[in-house]
């Protein structure tokens, strides 16, 4: 499955990491310090379930050089909705889902509105953590999890 994960921070880094980690083809759009730290040292998670890091990582700023993906993980703040789907459109082709983790329910309904009902999922995830340094991320809740649906 490739995937795309819009928002690498805490919440993006980590599910994107995992599903990385698991072996799924997974790139990340990133910017500024932090996509140069990913492209020079990899993806660095810490996590009370397991220290992990996603060496080399896929990451870009340039979502039109990814092409169209199976799903698009999409982790921005509630206010980022709006610029984010822009970011994506060249990542959604006619098989793609999206699914939003951030806070605030108004994103299923946003992605929806543009991309179609059939592709927009709602999302839910619980996980403690933090951007602590470029290309670094950190969850201190045992067992983050993720629900679709």
């Amino acid at each position: 499955m490739r995937i795309a994960v819009v928002g690498t921070g805490a919440v993006g880094g980590y599910f994107g990491g995992r599903l990385a980690q698991a072996g799924e083809d997974v790139v990340f759009l990133a910017r500024g310090a932090h996509l140069h730290a990913i492209q020079e040292h990899g993806l660095q998670v810490e996590s009370v379930d397991g220290d992990f890091a996603i060496r080399p990582a896929q990451v870009t700023d340039d979502p039109t050089g990814i092409g169209s993906v199976d799903l698009v993980l999409l982790a921005v703040k509630g206010w980022q909705v709006s610029q984010a789907i822009e970011t994506m459109r060249p990542l959604v082709g006619p098989q793609t889902f999206v699914v939003p983790l951030l806070n605030g329910v108004e994103a299923p309904e946003q992605l929806a509105a543009v991309f179609g009902a059939h592709r927009a999922l709602g999302g839910l995830c619980g996980l403690f953590g933090s951007v602590v340094g470029p290309g670094r991320i950190r969850n201190v809740l045992p067992r983050p999890f993720v629900t679709i649906g």
